[in-house]
């Protein structure tokens, strides 16, 4: 039997409305939580779930 888990969120540790099973594999997957209303992406693969950080952006000069 597949092992199903719901995605917590990496902020706030609360249930998101995503659930994934252990065979499940995500890249740059855009996680929101409803609790508190952010946006991460995420990465997962075999159950573990990692945030992706990106750098910000930077003013480009001339």
């Amino acid at each position: 039997m597949i092992e199903n888990n719901w995605i917590l969120c990496p902020i706030c540790r609360n249930k998101t409305r995503i659930k994934i099973r252990g065979d499940t594999v995500l890249e740059n997957f855009p996680l929101y939580c409803p609790k508190c209303k952010q946006e991460n992406l995420i990465r997962a693969y075999q159950l573990n779930i990692i945030v992706i950080k990106e750098p910000d952006a930077q003013t480009q000069s001339r």
